[in-house]
Parts: C-alpha cells; structure tokens; sequence
C-alpha cells in the first residue's frame, strides 16, 4: 500500500502542484492545490479512497465525472484504468452501493458509435488536470473535453479535431430514460429514472442547451446499440441520443436536472447558468466558490506536500450531503421527496451514510457551516416525518445501511453547539420511536431485539444478529446523545430512559480478557473467542477495534479497565500487536482487513470507521502527548494527495474530515458534546473565518516534522492546560496558541479538569 510519500508520488504531487510558486499566487488561488483524483486508484479488493473526480461545488445537488467504469458498476473511475467512456451526472457516495440519476455525455470523432465499450477513448493522465472547480482532459484521439459546475447544473466545453465527424452520444444508463431532441433550439431535454432506493415516480429531469447547431441527430439504446436516424424522441429503457457538429467546432453545453418538473429542471438552467455567457465565465465563479471556502481555512507553513493534502482532505470534506432541494421562482426552497414522493416545501439533504459521518464530517460542518447545518437538522426531522423513520444511509432514500441511530448524533451535536433550527421534542420523541422499534429496512432502521437491549444492556449474539457488540455499544452512544438533548431541553421523562441505556456498554466488558465481547441471550460470553477475529459480533472489524467505542464516558471504559495505567498500556499493545489477519465470521479477506496490514501499524485499523478517534483517547488517561505523536504519526503517513491518498474508503468526507480537524490540532471524540479533543496541529498557523464573521487562530511556534509535542499553549493570551477545546471558544473567535517542542511535556494537562468530558464524571 503506497501510503507514506515516495519519490514517484513526490513526482506525481509536483505535476499537480504546477503552478507559480510567488507569495501571489500563494495566498489568492488555493483552489489548485486540492486533486480531485486523490484516492481514485481503487478496486472491490483494495481501497485507496473508492472516490472519484467530481467536479463540483460544495454540497451541491450533482456533480460532473469522468468515467472509466461500465454503466451500472460502482467504481465509476479508476485511475489504472487508461479509457473514458464518458462525463456523467454522479451523485454516488459509496462504490457499494452504486449510483443513481446518472446520465452522461460522450464525443466521438469519425464513424459514429453509441456502446460504451465501442466509443471508449484512450488517455494519458498527463493530459489530465483534475480539480474541484474544473476538470479537463485531451483524450488520444485529439478531442478535448473540459467541465465546470454550479449547484445543479454544469457547463461542458468539447472541441473536436479539424478532421472527421463530431459526434456527442448522450446515454441514458440503466433503468428507463426519455429523450426529446429540439434541432431548432440546440436543445435536448428528457429524464432518467435509475435509482434503487427511490419511490416509483422518481424521475431526474435534464435539459442540455448547446451554443452550436446540429449537423444531424438521432436517438439509440444502450442494450443492442440499436440507432434511428433522424429520431427526435423515444422513451424506454437504456434509450439515448445523439447529435452532430461540424468538423473541428468547439461546442459548448450548458446542463442542469430536476427532480421536480422539466420546468423546474429549465428553472434551474436559467437561474444558475444564464448569467454566464461562457464556459470561462462559469468556471471563474466555481473557482471564486471553491476559493472563498479555502480561504476560510487559511494554513500557513508546511509543505507544498501538506497543502495539498489538506485542501484535497478539504474538498473531498465538502462534498457530502448533496442537496436534495431546489429554489422556485419566488426564490424559496422546495423538494421532491425521496420517502413519499411528494413535493414539500424547506430543505431536504441526501446521499450520506451517518455511521460514517457523525464522527467527523458533521461535526467539522458545525464549525464551517452552522447555516446549512441548521437546515440539515430540520430536513432530517422531514425525513423522519415523510418516511416514519430516521435516515440512517439516504442513497437517496432510507437503506438502513449499517448500524446504530446516528441521527440522533447529529441532532444532539447541533443542538449543544448553539444551531436551534429544531424542535428538540420533536427530535427526542421520533429518536423514542426509533430506539425502540425496528424499522422495515437494514440493521440501521429503528433496533432489532430493542426491548431485550432496555432490559439487559445488549443486543444478544446469535448467526441472526450478527454485529450484536458493535450494534450495543453504538446504541449506548446514541442514547447518550438521546440523554444529552433531554437534559439540555429538560426533558426528564427522555432524560431518565436515556440515561439508564447510556451506560449499557459496562455489560459488554469482559474483565477476564480485558475486551468487549459478545453475549448470549442467557448472559454468558460467547466461545470461542479470538481477539483477532474479524466479523461476528464485531461489524467490520474485530475486538481490538471495538473495545473503544464507548466515545461518551472514556473516564467509565478506563475504571472498568483498571485505571489509566491499564487502559494506556491497552492502548499501546493495539500498534504493538502483530497486523495479523484473522478474518473469522467473514470467512475470507475483505479490503479493511488488507489495508490494516499494509499500513504496518500493528492492529490499528485507520482505514475503516471504528478506531479512528482512539488516537486521542491518551488525553484521558494522563498521557496526552501520546495523542499528540500518534496523531501526526496517521497525518503524515496515512494521507497524501496523490491517487493513492487515503488508508481506506474515504466514506463521504469522514476520512477527509478527520485529516481537516487533525490538522488543525483537534478532533471530535464525543459529537453530543460542545469538546474538541486536542491533538497535535500539522501547520505553524491556521487562520478560521467563521460564518459570524470571527477569526479564530491555531498558532503553533516552533512546529516542525519533529516537533510535534505541545511544551505549554495560551488560549486568548492565558495559560491553557487543557486537553480540549470548546465549540464556543472557537465560535467567539480569538487565537489558541501551542509552543511545540520535539520532546513530550509529561507533566502538562494532568489534573482532571484537563481531561475531556466523561459523563460518568461531568456535572448531573
């Protein structure tokens, strides 16, 4: 696994990074640094990232890829691969579980071909520039093709060779699709409806306008490759289009979709690309979007290496969710559900796994993006209403993927941070609802055996509940965040139910191996056992990933594994333990199990979700400055910005996100607290301008590759001991300020009120 950096990916970060090297150009355009094909050398065996180059604004309702992968495959792009077959709308946020609303677009020169393996072009990365607010390629046949975004449409720019015919084939993917060509306009416009989780009457309506007129036209189906000349409309399934230019024109396409009306879908057209006259014109106001973002996260220092790792970590940060919503012609905003079917007025978000991303992605939008966090928080309580439950995987709709009841997470999280767009009792009686029910879709959807798990502590283990530890100890953690917003709102019938579960991962704890281990529904342990097992109880991980996941009450994990000097020690075998594979329920090797191996650090798993925050769990047990090398250890070697750039699945920014926050020297052990759990920062100086308008400043002196131990820091200007910052103090603004040193500072940040919240120990 080509993690740490080398000389070929030095090489490669180099070409990427080809630009001027002033103070300029330095402090005015950050957008360059961030490739969009960090993570894109993927497969089903081995994971770098599974991300793709999305051209996109933030958070925007689709974006704009090229295409390697056959329609219907999950790994859309792969950068091995060396043939596009086309740009396409993409929403997907999981290689697992594929893509949906898809249509795309692809140039041919000469004969005309419509099968994507026959229209298939080769191509050179070197050809390639591959960045959020633009992507562009010259493929080996000399036509060259270049996209740029706005929030629900795009603008294409294809300039064919002087010689041979210019084709645009438009493929309509899986499932049915209608097209409408209008000569005399140079429009086409039609709709798709591929998706696997979305009512029947889902449709993705498109309307593309080109700036050329058609030589000729036509529809075709993507299953023969069967083509009607001169056809202007045709519906079913795999149906396509195709139309012809002259010789050598450089043609250019504005697109945008709707999941709303075709007059919504021209709605959005007009309102986000009508203003720009040109390709040019569009692409200068992505790249202002993508510039202002950056520049909220302003780094200063480092190496030209580590800037692009972090605004590549940055944009991949901020492209989940996607909007769901759209904006009427008096300017409000209003949606197609993805649960009912019905048109609602407000905001709705989707594609976005929550066991993923409660951990780190949403809480960096707390500090980034409390706006659009605050309108996330009212479209999770519509989805709840619309589909009577809680979304747990919205691709675009409820899957139940995973496990746990991570809304909850979310709305917790917001809530102890100031964002009050909700109703907190609303809130707290649909998480009621889902915490002891089971809902009709996956592991995530409501709780299986929940009246067993309120009596007893946990989810009994059997061949029909596989992951039964896993799904204990994450619902512990949601009904502590259950149990947070109850008591900020003063809810004590909630507060006492919640309260009590909270603590059930005590009954997980098996003192005899010193692990958390699964049960029977008659309370004994499980045999046998292997702590090195992956599967069974253990959802995609083993025993020595899970035995951390208690995020609310590390100070109640560290008295049941007899005190700080245990649980350290506990800690430390995790990286000195064997990388040995034991995969167990699984049966064979799954990727996670290969990643772990290759990243050579014992039995810490970064690639995958479970045991990323255990780094920082040293700031509860008296050794912080075991946080602070481990945590620069996973920055500098785990990441990169290169193809090859994540340890793992980077799993819709929380991979990014815990890049970003570790970064900036913190992290988010507990979300449903106001903590961040400090670490070591990776630059001299990082400079956030808040949403209020504020700047808050982490300044640390004397940072280098080998000084990544905090000797003393100062928040405001007073001596700070802290292991943790709050939320409120970076909201207020002002400068928190590290003296780093390349040796540990064993006696700073020990008393107890150094160390981050516990509620075992917090104030009742």
């Amino acid at each position: 696994m080509c993690i740490v950096l080398n000389k070929t990916n030095l090489c490669k970060i180099a070409a990427l990074l080809a630009f001027s090297t002033s103070a300029m150009a330095q402090t005015t355009d950050l957008v360059h640094y961030a490739n969009t094909t960090q993570g894109t050398n993927s497969k089903f065996e081995l994971s770098y990232g599974n991300t793709y180059p999305a051209t996109s604004v933030p958070f925007a309702m689709n974006t704009w890829t090229p295409q390697t992968g056959k329609n219907g495959e999950g790994w859309k792009y792969q950068y091995f691969d060396n043939k596009i077959r086309g740009f396409q709308q993409s929403h997907q946020c999981s290689s697992w579980v594929n893509d949906y609303a898809v249509f795309s677009l692809m140039p041919v020169t000469g004969k005309l071909v419509v099968m994507d393996d026959d229209r298939a072009s080769t191509f050179s990365h070197k050809n390639e520039v591959a960045q959020p607010d633009y992507y562009k390629v010259k493929l080996d046949n000399g036509i060259t093709t270049e996209m740029t975004t706005t929030e629900r449409g795009a603008h294409l720019r294809f300039s064919f060779p002087a010689s041979g015919a210019a084709h645009l084939v438009l493929d309509g993917y899986t499932k049915d699709a209608s097209v409408k060509i209008i000569p005399e306009e140079n429009k086409i416009v039609g709709w798709v409806n591929n998706c696997r989780w979305a009512p029947n009457n889902f449709k993705n309506y498109f309307e593309i306008v080109f700036d050329k007129p058609f030589k000729s036209y036509g529809t075709w189906e993507n299953k023969k490759g069967t083509i009607n000349a001169n056809n202007k409309t045709d519906e079913g399934e795999g149906r396509g289009a195709y139309i012809e230019f002259a010789p050598g024109t450089v043609v250019q396409a504005k697109v945008a979709s709707s999941y709303i009306t075709p007059e919504q879908a021209h709605l959005n057209l007009t309102s986000e690309l009508g203003k720009f006259k040109n390709f040019d014109a569009t692409r200068a106001a992505s790249n202002q979007i993508w510039n202002k973002l950056f520049h909220r996260v302003l780094v200063e220092g480092g190496t030209e290496e580590q800037r692009a790792t972090f605004y590549s970590c940055l944009y991949h940060a901020n492209l989940f969710s996607h909007r769901f919503f759209e904006i009427n012609k008096e300017g409000k905003p209003y949606y197609f559900s993805p649960y009912d079917g019905k048109i609602h007025d407000g905001y709705m978000y989707t594609d976005n796994g929550f066991w993923d991303t409660f951990r780190a992605q949403f809480p960096l939008n707390t500090i980034l993006h409390p706006k659009m966090e605050g309108q996330y928080m009212q479209a999770l309580l519509a989805a709840q209403e619309q589909c009577g439950w809680f979304p747990a995987w919205s691709f675009p709709s409820e899957t139940g993927g995973m496990l746990g009841n991570h809304a909850i997470s979310l709305l917790a999280d917001a809530w102890v941070k100031g964002i009050r767009t909700f109703d907190p009792q609303q809130a707290l009686k649909a998480y009621s609802h889902e915490a002891n029910n089971k809902g009709p879709w996956g592991g995530a959807n409501g709780r299986g055996l929940a009246s067993y798990y309120n009596e007893h502590g946990y989810v009994p283990y059997s061949e029909k509940t596989l992951g039964a530890t896993a799904q204990s100890l994450e619902y512990a953690y949601d009904d502590f965040c259950g149990y947070q917003l109850a008591k900020a709102v003063g809810n004590k019938e909630y507060m006492d139910a919640f309260g009590k579960n909270m603590y059930n991962y005590k009954s997980l704890y098996d003192p005899g191996t010193r692990f958390m281990r699964a049960k029977d529904d008659k309370g004994k342990w499980v045999e046998p056992f292997d702590p090195l097992a992956w599967g069974g109880p253990y959802t995609e991980g083993n025993a020595w990933h899970w035995q951390w996941s208690v995020f609310h009450d590390v100070n109640g994990l560290i008295k049941l594994m007899g005190g700080n000097k245990n649980f350290t020690a506990k800690i430390d075998s995790v990286f000195s333990e064997p990388s040995t594979i034991v995969p167990g329920q699984y049966g064979s090797v799954i990727h996670e199990m290969t990643e772990m191996a290759l990243i050579k650090m014992g039995q810490y798993a970064h690639g995958n979700q479970p045991i990323q925050h255990m780094i920082y769990l040293y700031n509860y047990a008296g050794e912080p400055w075991k946080s602070q090398m481990y945590a620069r250890k996973v920055t500098d070697k785990l990441y990169n910005a290169t193809e090859n750039g994540y340890p793992g699945d980077e799993d819709q920014g929380q991979m990014s996100s815990w890049y970003v926050l570790s970064a900036l020297g913190i992290y988010s052990v507990c979300p449903g607290t106001d903590q961040y759990v400090i670490g070591s920062p990776v630059f001299p100086k990082v400079t956030l301008t808040l949403e209020n308008g504020k700047k808050f400043i982490i300044q640390a002196d004397n940072n280098t590759k080998s000084n990544v131990y905090i000797q003393s820091a100062t928040l405001n200007g007073k001596t700070y001991t802290h292991n943790w910052l709050s939320h409120a103090d970076i909201m207020k603004g002002g400068k928190l300020q590290f003296k780093m040193g390349a040796k540990p500072a064993y006696k700073r940040g020990l008393a107890d009120a150094d160390k981050p919240f516990s509620v075992s120990v917090a104030k009742k």
